[in-house]
């Protein structure tokens, strides 16, 4: 007999038999067959087990669950808000080290306006806003700079796009300020100093691949990786090529991808190869490299290792996670392990008051102790976008977190902006969001603003 696969099905088909064995007809089979069966049912009944009985999506946190915090409640010490003018790159700062910014409990829309292309199918706003002088910089899906006042009025826009390749439009990139210059990555493979009052641009580096992600500045020099895996650092002055990096090829990579981190001493660059590179920021000497490994067991999406917590630098302890099921705290200085958690990470951790919060790849609100990284509490977010278990493909995206006026706020593309306790957890404020969010929100001079999914930079306060 022979097998014949077809439409999930296996069909019986004649054929020559094997010498030696016997022929037997499709219908004997069958109903010998049915009469083991007959003959089994008239057993004993089955020995129910005693215990709590789990569904199997619900074993395997597949459900879609509501906001709701679990696990226990810790008093923290939160530094005071502070009144933050600037937020001119990743996290305010090379560290990306967010603040404790000064905002209200229940900050309400005061405007919108619209800043270019906003995500689709093919494209993607993969960088928040950056702010400095009460101006706020945005990169649309298809590389357009702008430059928005405080009352949302549009300055002026710059198309990133090279010339002749205007009509193959790409995604990915960021922005960063320093030196009296706006830095912007494209997915290009460009690198571009903009003049902040007139979008004009000063001087392109070209890079070998593309930079989905955004750059970091610090102190005259520009950092940035490329989707080859190879770290970079500029010069914010010219333009000009300081030192490189070759990393290890990874053979996928998320769009967007994490920024480096840059202390006074180092610069520690994530790579989609999972590896965690520091070297001296001025010269490139590699100092130290360790691997971010660990992934999910029985996830699909855990084969690809690209680093999305982009590293935040504490002190002497750096922060950083894949979207495959990791998280780690290291040693800054010497890339030693200090604990590991088995969660991914999704945008930049927020270690503040002894806590580091973040979301994970399974769309969780998580808040764990900084110095064994265990967990004190997780909060499920709204996940999968259908409920119909044949169309769990889609999950909902959450930006975040970031801390202002004693809240941990997220921002998701289900249209919603919500606030958390964070000695809890609990949902304290949930704002509309029109259009669902498609970055990470950001504080300066008492005002939070957003990229929405249409394109739009939202503002509340």
């Amino acid at each position: 007999m022979q097998a014949e696969a077809g439409q999930g099905r296996t069909a019986i088909k004649d054929g020559p038999r094997i010498k030696g064995t016997a022929t037997v007809k499709f219908g004997q089979v069958t109903s010998v067959l049915a009469l083991i069966a007959l003959v089994a049912g008239c057993g004993s009944d089955e020995e129910i087990l005693p215990g709590e009985r789990l569904g199997v999506r619900e074993a395997l946190g597949l459900e879609t669950a509501q906001p709701d915090p679990s696990g226990t409640e810790r008093a923290i010490s939160l530094p005071a808000p502070q009144a933050v003018a600037d937020m001119p790159q990743l996290g305010g700062n090379p560290e990306h080290l967010t603040p404790h910014a000064a905002l209200s409990a229940q900050p309400a829309r005061i405007w919108s306006t619209s800043i270019g292309a906003g995500n689709s199918r093919r494209y993607r706003i993969t960088a928040p806003p950056v702010v400095v002088g009460g101006v706020i910089y945005t990169l649309d899906a298809r590389s357009q700079a702008s430059a928005v006042s405080a009352d949302g009025k549009v300055l002026w826009k710059a198309d990133l796009r090279p010339e002749g390749k205007r009509g193959k439009d790409v995604s990915g990139g960021g922005l960063a300020y320093g030196d009296g210059r706006l830095f912007a990555t494209t997915g290009y493979g460009t690198l571009i100093a903009l003049d902040p009052a007139t979008g004009d641009e000063l001087w392109t580096q070209k890079a070998d691949a593309a930079i989905s992600a955004p750059p970091t500045y610090r102190e005259g020099m520009v950092y940035f990786v490329s989707r080859d895996n190879r770290a970079w650092a500029i010069s914010a002055t010219d333009g000009r090529v300081q030192w490189q990096i070759p990393g290890t090829p990874a053979p996928a990579a998320m769009l967007g991808g994490a920024a480096p981190a840059v202390t006074e001493r180092l610069a520690i660059f994530p790579f989609s190869s999972a590896d965690l590179v520091a070297a001296l920021r001025q010269s490139g000497v590699r100092v130290w490299g360790t691997a971010l490994a660990g992934q999910r067991r029985g996830a699909v999406y855990a084969a690809v290792t690209d680093i999305t917590g982009d590293p935040v630098v504490a002190g002497n302890v750096l922060y950083a996670g894949n979207q495959s099921g990791r998280s780690v705290a290291l040693d800054v200085n010497s890339g030693e392990r200090i604990w590991t958690a088995e969660d991914g990470a999704y945008g930049a951790m927020l270690p503040v008051g002894g806590s580091v919060f973040f979301l994970t790849d399974q769309d969780k609100l998580v808040r764990l102790d900084a110095s064994d990284g265990s967990r004190i509490w997780s909060v499920d977010l709204p996940y999968f976008t259908k409920k119909k278990p044949k169309k769990l493909k889609a999950v909902y995206a959450h930006y975040g977190p970031i801390l202002a006026g004693g809240r941990i706020w997220l921002a998701s593309d289900d249209g919603w902006l919500r606030g958390f306790d964070p000695a809890s957890g609990a949902l304290l404020a949930e704002i509309d969001l029109p259009g669902g969010a498609a970055s990470r929100p950001v504080v300066a001079g008492g005002t939070l603003y957003v990229l929405s999914e249409r394109g739009e930079l939202e503002a509340f306060r």
